[in-house]
């Protein structure tokens, strides 16, 4: 059986900003750019080995695959369903961590006026692992603070309110097993 390795895009801009990203494209800053190359290394460390890197086309997500690339050498190939949920009205406030946006994120059928909705982003992203496993590849996963809700979620039952306080930190490593 194959082995996802999950890898949360290094610091952007408005993770600093404290905004919510969402699927809006922003960039790494310069500490992102140095997390993403440190964590290439860190995996080489760990004595982990890929047969491919799949990351959202987000330039955050896209940025940090292709510095863990080049320090591995595992191929990249851009996937669209990793892409980070659009939270429609949600996107670009702040704080982050807004109580008011915990509980919105427990709303899983509501599309938050202009976005998508969690049952969407969960179709798409349990689809792809579907896939994955048949595969019986390993894989790195490069994408976003939200997705990996799904992923997790994916491979152990979780609480509403657990599911929505889901995260991980910039460029960490998780791995799942299939």
């Amino acid at each position: 059986m194959g082995h996802v390795f999950f890898i949360r895009h290094g610091e952007s801009s408005w993770n600093v900003a404290d905004r919510i990203c969402g699927a809006t494209d922003v960039p790494l800053t310069e500490k992102g750019h140095e997390q993403a190359v440190l964590t290439g290394n860190r995996f080489i460390g760990l004595g982990y080995s890929a047969d491919e890197i799949l990351c959202s086309p987000l330039m955050r997500a896209k940025d940090t695959a292709m510095h863990i690339s080049e320090i591995t050498g595992i191929p990249v190939r851009i996937e669209p369903r990793l892409i980070e949920q659009n939270f429609g009205i949600w996107e670009g406030t702040s704080p982050r961590n807004s109580h008011a946006f915990f509980l919105a994120k427990q709303c899983f059928i509501n599309s938050f006026e202009t976005g998508e909705s969690m049952f969407r982003v969960a179709q798409r992203i349990y689809n792809l692992l579907d896939e994955l496993k048949t595969d019986k590849k390993t894989c790195i996963l490069v994408a976003h603070n939200g997705i990996v809700r799904f992923v997790k979620s994916y491979f152990s039952d979780m609480a509403n309110d657990e599911f929505a306080a889901c995260k991980i930190e910039n460029c960490e490593i998780v791995k799942f097993d299939f």
